[in-house]
């Protein structure tokens, strides 16, 4: 099926390509008569690639040719998406953001935050991850402040901060504030991590794949919970997921890598949440969104194949 027919049957209401990988052109909005000074991009890349171990012989190209652009738009943070294969370069592009080694600095092109070249990694960016990052021999109010008392925050001071930030990602401060990460499950380990970071503000949210070792029913209540928190703290996040479903969920726009190395193949808009998790998806627009990106991906993927044979 092509693009077009799939595209009318899901509804513009749904999902709408967006920027130059699209071929789906949507009417543009009138320009406003007064937007005021331009604010800089909240993330930006310029033909950026990354290749490991540069000249030599075992040298790897994770992603080439990245161009896109997130604008600062006030009082919205954007929910972005990034999909694709295995190995497509999705976490590389997610720690260029971060400033992270070895992925930063790019081989090639530029990665920009608010208009400005990323030095490393900075307090305006948190990150969280797949995989449990708790420290281990501190409690759950220790993890949670430990950005605080990095920042010199006094102890009374960060500790209720964070005895508020453990209740806003639903533990129970007198419960689970004691505790050390292994008395915790997986998903209450990982609202610490979410608090950890949020405590702090960040202007950008960085998240590889947070909740893919979680149980699918406790997926979709960190997916739940993510979007309450999200539209609080008005941030801009990056998630990086191998699932269309919780693309389709949680994103603004989703973008589509190519395999390895990865390359922006696919730009979509997709609606905003409005309901729990496990009530949307059993939405009819829903799954036809997610089917339309599922069969989108597959043609992308038999195109990619026939043009390097």
């Amino acid at each position: 099926m092509s693009d077009a027919p799939r595209q009318q049957q899901v509804g513009i209401s749904r999902v709408a390509p967006v920027g130059a990988a699209a071929d789906l052109a949507a009417p543009q909005p009138a320009a406003p008569v007064d937007a005021g000074p331009a604010r800089p991009n909240v993330v930006e890349f310029r033909g950026v690639a990354k290749t490991y171990n540069a000249g030599g012989a075992s040298a790897y190209t994770a992603i080439r040719d990245i161009t896109f652009a997130v604008e600062d738009i006030p009082h919205k943070g954007e929910f972005v998406c990034v999909l694709g294969p295995s190995g497509c370069g999705k976490s590389t592009i997610l720690r260029l953001i971060a400033g992270l080694e070895p992925q930063h600095p790019p081989t090639v092109g530029e990665v920009l935050v608010q208009g400005q070249p990323i030095v490393g990694p900075g307090p305006d960016r948190g990150m969280v991850f797949q995989d449990y990052t708790s420290f281990d021999n501190r409690t759950v109010l220790d993890n949670v402040a430990f950005g605080l008392e990095c920042a010199g925050v006094p102890r009374r001071e960060r500790f209720e901060h964070a005895r508020r930030w453990i209740e806003r990602v639903g533990l129970s401060v007198a419960k689970d504030q004691d505790k050390y990460p292994h008395q915790l499950s997986g998903g209450m380990r990982q609202r610490v991590a979410i608090a950890r970071t949020l405590i702090l503000h960040p202007r950008l949210i960085l998240m590889d794949e947070p909740f893919g070792a979680l149980d699918p029913t406790t997926r979709m209540h960190m997916q739940d919970l993510l979007i309450s928190l999200w539209q609080a703290v008005e941030a801009t996040v990056f998630f990086v997921t191998h699932s269309i479903e919780e693309a389709v969920y949680l994103g603004d726009r989703v973008y589509i890598l190519s395999g390895a190395p990865g390359t922006l193949l696919k730009e979509l808009k997709v609606e905003r949440p409005d309901r729990p998790a496990a009530e949307m998806q059993r939405d009819s627009a829903f799954q036809e969104t997610g089917y339309y990106i599922r069969d989108l991906i597959s043609a992308l993927e038999d195109d990619q194949a026939k043009s390097s044979s």
